[in-house]
């Protein structure tokens, strides 16, 4: 094995994961040893570019890129989100719905809060009576005002964007201000050495691109991981059924519109369907299983929502795209000095938006454990791999949990409740779940990517409630309830709409911090 030190990082691929991971490696060079990275990405090949949901995590990476907020939001179309609400999940009447709020529950750095919650849980629910950003999206509140520095807030939250937008402005800050190389070509051969280590990609219009570290941010098709490497996809069909979307974009027809401050995921017969509120415009889609629909089937159903939930839009004046996808994650995700992030390196479904916090995590892991020489990478590598496996592996068993919970009756859901589709830990923790609440103890590592939080937002929307007597509630316990109540009211006073913010930032900016 030669022993290289790791002077050049060359990624493959643009898009939002591709120029993520420029930023963020770039803006670090204390991290990286002042690296240089080149980005070369095809002139041909459009991305999928429907990613439009963040988590909170984003904020700091834009910051640590040096991207203002004020510009990000100005440039991106982008609004506040501040979690995900579900509407007709838990049974066919459809009229219920509940909230995944991005706001931990009240005094959850102190105690679990919520088996105190169960005496009063048929005059107010969970996510309301223990986390006042509920309130906040009831009635459209953004998270912050005018007078709250850039990336704070009163709430804790994240965006939604427009990803095409977002790539530009990324492209754009990385190759003027982090010194990133760009070449716009395609890549016609991966030569490797003696080793099997990646030497270079040869292009057509720039000739040899040599490197060091090879990032692989191609899509699904991951041409340096898979096509190269032969590093294939460990498939989750049969625990997460859905693999079309069919997405499209809907203007407003009111300019001035009220705009969600959440993602808003409706269950259909055969899948479910999001929307997104930006600035000018709607994001909608359809996610469904072609086991137990046909793409007609969810064009028509997304056709009756729009129809629906905006009366007057004329449909034939819109674009419905369509999208494959195969759920799964790659078997291994760092192979030699070749590392994937991105949908080269997996993709489940867009519920609970953890594309894009996955390519954070992934890049914030690379980071923290970045090689100085090549004899370093096996480990690292190793390293690499078994972090990302326990992360896809919990994410999944998060998604899951949502379709398992559900009353719904149609053979799409029912599939779902079949026992050799739930994972073994899930059907462990559903089992003990029934007699406790969810909390840290469950869960193996400090920074999980859903926490019990999470999931008893998640339990408790859908009225999965433990069986044990009720707990009584000492003084402590009621101002905690009590407290939160009053924040929510206090929110609701002092907070302007989404719109209403936007509409601020758009003429006059975020003050920096």
């Amino acid at each position: 094995m030669q022993h290289k030190e790791v002077k050049k990082v060359v990624i493959l691929g643009g898009g939002t994961a591709g120029w993520l991971s420029a930023g963020l490696i770039a803006a670090q060079p204390h991290l990286t040893h002042n690296a240089q990275i080149t980005l070369i990405e095809s002139p041909d090949i459009a991305t999928i570019g429907v990613g439009e949901g963040t988590w909170p995590t984003m904020r700091q990476t834009l910051k640590t890129i040096g991207i203002s907020e004020s510009e990000f939001i100005q440039r991106c179309d982008a609004s506040f989100k501040q979690g995900s609400r579900f509407d007709g999940w838990c049974d066919d009447e459809g009229d219920a719905h509940y909230y995944h709020p991005f706001s931990l529950p009240v005094a959850y750095q102190q105690l679990n809060i919520a088996p105190y919650w169960f005496a009063n849980k048929d005059a107010v629910s969970f996510s309301h009576a223990v986390a006042s950003q509920t309130y906040l999206c009831d009635h459209h509140k953004a998270p912050k005002n005018h007078l709250h520095s850039a990336y704070q807030g009163e709430a804790n939250y994240g965006y939604h964007l427009d990803a095409g937008k977002f790539a530009m402005l990324l492209q754009q800050h990385c190759t003027t201000k982090l010194n990133v190389e760009h070449i716009v070509s395609h890549v016609e051969c991966i030569n490797s050495d003696e080793d099997g280590y990646i030497s270079s990609l040869q292009t057509r219009d720039h000739g040899t691109i040599a490197g060091d570290l090879f990032i692989d941010c191609s899509g699904t098709h991951a041409k340096l991981l898979h096509q190269h490497y032969g590093i294939e996809l460990i498939e989750q069909h049969d625990v997460l059924f859905n693999d079309r979307a069919v997405a499209v974009q809907v203007p407003y027809l009111n300019p001035q519109q009220e705009i969600l401050s959440y993602t808003k995921a409706t269950a259909q017969d055969a899948g479910w369907i999001w929307d997104i509120g930006l600035q000018s415009r709607r994001g909608l889609g359809m996610v469904y299983s072609s086991r137990f629909a046909s793409s007609e089937d969810a064009k028509q159903a997304l056709s009756q929502y729009i129809a629906k939930t905006q009366p007057g839009t004329v449909q034939n004046e819109l674009t419905f795209r369509e999208i494959s996808f195969t759920p799964g994650y790659r078997r291994r995700f760092w192979y030699k000095n070749c590392l994937a992030i991105g949908m080269s390196a997996g993709f489940i479904e867009p519920l609970e938006a953890s594309a894009l916090v996955m390519v954070e995590l992934g890049l914030n892991n690379l980071l923290a454990n970045f090689p100085t020489h090549r004899a370093a990478m096996p480990t690292l590598a190793k390293r690499f791999d078994e972090q990302c496996h326990y992360r896809w592996q919990r994410i999944i068993e998060f998604l899951k949990l949502h379709y398992v919970l559900s009353k719904r009756t149609s053979p799409y859901w029912q599939a779902h409740k079949e026992a050799n589709s739930i994972p073994l830990q899930l059907q462990e923790n559903l089992a003990l779940w029934q007699y406790q609440s969810p909390w840290l103890n469950d869960f193996d590592r400090a920074q999980e990517v859903f926490s019990a939080a999470s999931y008893q937002y998640v339990l408790y929307g859908m009225k999965q409630l433990p069986q044990f007597p009720v707990l009584a509630m000492p003084t402590a316990i009621i101002e905690h309830f009590s407290a939160n109540q009053q924040q929510a009211k206090r929110g609701l006073q002092q907070l302007p709409t989404n719109r209403e913010l936007l509409n601020h930032i758009q003429q006059f900016g975020i003050q920096p911090i």
